[in-house]
């Protein structure tokens, strides 16, 4: 079994209690006995080991939040006079670590109940956002060096200072990982580990990361991990002088208040709230391609801010498309995390997914596939921890978003495939639906499937909504220097956009570099033929 104390100043902290991490599994299982289990461990009780207890981290009291802070601030006043090589060589090398113990990790992240698809997933996004090409454009953007008429001048992203994460429960080792961008920036972090899920970012930080710092000569409290009550947590960062920016995960609702009470106590908050994307299939599209695609909104049961949560199909090809995409559909199935081939996680939400359904089959939606409520096996069950996965069919795109499963994040497998009215008008119906993907009151991520160039840069010219969009690709995929997160609307806030956390953690400075010898201003008026021949 792993142990983990809280990392605090540099020093592993045991907190005033531990919560225990049981594999999910077990609770697939046997719910009851495996909670009973849980709890025995946690109020101390005698119980007999067993495979199914993989770790145990300690839960911090407030002053250990209050030391971290503390400790974080001492560091980032040296933390980021490192040079920007240095640090830049300490993200490599966590991302080299990170790979050599990607397996560890996946195991991991299964035994939090992340299925081994969507695991292998989440890992390689970890992986692409801190790869070689991703660090050097870090670089270009963080320093920059110009000579005007023989002028020295730099552009530097200086670090905000303190940076203070909190990943959500869902995926929570991954997002959390976001946090090291921040220190390539040049900030000392704080990293808030979840009481339900927190064995992943303990590994990642703990024992991936913090041994990098060390090694590099990072000032004791660069790093700082601890894990307590979030809205107790939340509190402290809210309210302290200590700390300058809040990277926080989590519903729209509670992240947008957030950003509110950052913004009056003087704070920059980093959302990264719920997501309602859009997926378009154009009647010239790879139809098997995008059916494959399309596929990924059921990754976790759905359980995923980034993941395709409404379709709109073109209606010369929705029908042959529903057939194809309803096919594969019903090859998804429940199952243990273990098992290779599962993409469902248990739901959490199965009152809002019944809500949602019962609302969109009362307004004239069919349902293709799916819509019970079953237990791992498969069975239909009142009491099952899944959903299977479910298919409705909207007809017409105008009045669609009337729909609660068209118009809200659904965070549950229930998708809607809207099929807009028939029409000899193409570039009307092109029009139409970049309207409507840009009046998404979200702004995560939009991704369009056609064969035609001019089709696809009309897509790409008119789509304004969204951090991320993506073509003929898949929606989830990963790439190297665009970001993993981010985006506008209920998505990101106010100032959201795709986000890049080593730059929405620092702010720009310029400097110039005199010769020495001050000239009058007059003399620094340039001419409009002096401006032409420069």
């Amino acid at each position: 079994m792993r142990s983990y104390p809280q990392y605090i100043d540099g020093k592993d902290v045991e907190g005033t209690r531990w919560t225990y991490v049981l594999r999910a599994s077990a609770y697939l299982k046997e719910n009851r006995p495996a909670f009973n289990l849980k709890r025995a461990l946690e109020l101390g009780r005698p119980v007999e080991s067993t495979e199914n207890v993989v770790a145990r981290c300690a839960v911090g009291a407030p002053e250990d939040n209050d030391r971290a802070l503390e400790a974080a601030r001492r560091a980032s006043r040296t933390f980021r006079l490192l040079p920007l090589e240095t640090r830049s060589q300490i993200v490599l090398e966590f991302n080299a670590t990170l790979a050599e113990r990607a397996e560890e990790l996946i195991d991991i992240l299964i035994a939090e109940g992340h299925p081994r698809r969507l695991a292998q997933w989440e890992v390689s996004g970890m992986l692409r956002c801190c790869d070689e090409p991703t660090v050097r454009w870090y670089e270009s953007q963080l320093h920059q060096e110009f000579a005007p008429a023989g002028n020295k001048l730099e552009l530097i992203r200086k670090p905000d200072g303190v940076v203070c994460v909190n990943p959500p429960q869902n995926a929570a080792g991954s997002n959390s990982t976001l946090g090291v961008l921040a220190l390539l920036a040049g900030n000392a972090l704080v990293v808030k580990a979840p009481r339900t899920t927190p064995l992943s970012v303990f590994f990642v930080y703990r024992e991936i990361l913090a041994p990098i710092l060390e090694k590099h000569g990072a000032p004791s409290g660069t790093l700082n991990i601890i894990c307590g009550h979030t809205e107790q947590v939340l509190r402290t960062w809210l309210a302290s002088p200590l700390v300058d920016d809040i990277m926080f995960f989590g519903d729209s609702a509670a992240g947008l208040k957030l950003g509110e009470e950052c913004l009056r106590n003087g704070k920059k908050a980093i959302l990264e709230l719920a997501g309602n994307d859009g997926f378009v299939v154009w009647k010239d599209a790879d139809l098997d391609a995008a059916a494959r695609a399309l596929e990924e909104s059921f990754y976790g049961s759905s359980q995923i801010c980034m993941v395709p949560k409404y379709a709109i199909v073109h209606p010369d090809v929705a029908d042959r498309f529903l057939e194809i995409f309803v096919a594969r559909v019903a090859e998804i199935q429940p199952g243990y995390p273990e098992n290779p081939e599962i993409l469902l996680s248990p739901v959490l939400k199965v009152d809002g997914f019944f809500d949602f359904l019962s609302e969109a089959e009362t307004k004239g939606a069919q349902v293709l596939i799916g819509g019970k409520r079953v237990d791992v096996d498969g069975e239909t069950s009142s009491t099952g921890m899944f959903c299977l996965p479910t298919v409705v069919r909207v007809d017409g795109l105008t009045d669609s978003r009337d729909l609660s499963c068209v118009r809200e994040e659904t965070f549950f497998p229930l998708l809607p495939v809207v099929v807009p009215e028939a029409t000899t008008d193409d570039e009307a119906l092109l029009e139409e639906i970049i309207d409507f993907l840009n009046a998404n009151k979200y702004g995560l991520r939009n991704s369009v499937w056609t064969a035609d160039e001019e089709t696809a840069h009309r897509f790409a010219d008119g789509v304004t909504n969204g951090g991320l969009l993506k073509v003929n690709d898949s929606h989830i995929g990963f790439n190297s220097i665009l970001s993993t997160h981010g985006g506008n609307g209920l998505t990101g806030g106010p100032y959201g956009e795709l986000n890049y956390a080593g730059l929405r953690t620092t702010h720009l400075q310029g400097i110039s570099w005199g010769d020495g010898d001050p000239r009058p201003l007059d003399s620094q008026i340039v001419s409009a033929g002096e401006r032409v021949r420069s």
